[in-house]
């Protein structure tokens, strides 16, 4: 069985961020790679906070109806809903193990949709949670 992979939004955000060419290369190559393509999961936080990112936080942002066309192609992935028990959960987890309530319910996300391996630069890599291993793919 393939092993099931959650993207954090800084790696999709990464797709469009000409002012980081390095990061933006590794991002599109990680993305290119069908057979990662296949074992994808994102979760609404993700689609939102990429939303907001590309519209908002890049130095040259996405016209609202651009980065709507890339939401709208990263919705072909499975997409973890947050609902208030992965909301409960992520609480427990930011109090219990120190990380901020939205890095924590990227974790619960990537958790309940059965990954093993989150792409991020927001986490130490290699650290694990659970089953859950992080991984930083611009290191």
């Amino acid at each position: 069985m393939k092993e099931r992979v959650f993207l954090d939004t800084n790696v999709l955000v990464y797709l469009f961020d000409a002012d980081e060419p390095a990061k933006q290369q590794r991002a599109r190559t990680l993305l290119s790679n069908q057979e990662l393509r296949d074992q994808v999961t994102l979760s609404t936080q993700v689609l939102q906070e990429f939303y907001v990112s590309v519209t908002r936080k890049l130095a040259v942002p996405l016209d609202p109806d651009t980065a709507l066309k890339a939401v709208q192609d990263l919705a072909v992935f499975p997409i973890i809903q947050i609902d208030t028990p992965l909301i409960l959960l992520a609480i427990q987890r930011s109090r219990k193990a120190t990380v901020s309530f939205w890095d924590a319910l990227i974790l619960e996300a990537a958790l309940v949709a059965g990954t093993t391996l989150l792409y991020s630069e927001d986490f130490q890599d290699g650290a694990s949670f659970g089953k859950l291993r992080i991984a930083n793919p611009f290191r």
